[in-house]
């Protein structure tokens, strides 16, 4: 039961980081008004917190899911999807910056707006996250076929 649980649980919160991503990129726009920019925020503080339980739950299940560290470490592409993680965690990084900063303009400046620049530097790293997370299921369908394991 545990490794259902478990595997439940690292789906529901690994399909829903793609949508907290295509919400904030939704929502990040030129002239966007303070609310916007404060729902985009909050969005951004549950992206962080998902990924976060993504961690936790995805080492829950190497370490006690019904097969065991030794069917994931020695996969090769259990380390690119790791690594795939990784790179679109670090992508992240800059817009959750640029988004804390508009935050704080906004409250000294009620009628702050971020300019076209600053939204389209934000949405490329946007779109960049969601290149790299395609790779992240491909990785794990190879994974749970036992490609790698040669």
């Amino acid at each position: 039961m545990t490794d259902l649980i478990l595997a439940i649980s690292h789906h529901l919160l690994v399909f829903s980081l793609p949508v907290l991503l295509a919400t904030e990129a939704a929502l990040v726009r030129p002239g966007m008004p303070a609310a916007t920019l404060r729902r985009v925020s909050r969005i951004d503080i549950h992206y962080g917190a998902v990924a976060g339980a993504i961690i936790l739950v995805g080492v829950a299940r190497v370490i006690w899911g019904v097969k065991g560290p030794e069917a994931y470490l020695p996969n090769p592409f259990f380390w690119a999807k790791m690594a795939a993680f990784a790179v679109v965690g670090l992508l992240s990084v800059p817009p959750t910056l640029r988004i804390l900063a508009w935050r704080r303009l906004s409250r000294d400046h009620p009628d702050f707006s971020p300019d076209e620049a600053e939204v389209r530097f934000v949405r490329r790293f946007f779109l960049a996250e969601a290149l790299v997370f395609v790779l992240i299921p491909v990785f794990a369908a190879l994974m749970a076929r036992g490609y790698g394991l040669g």
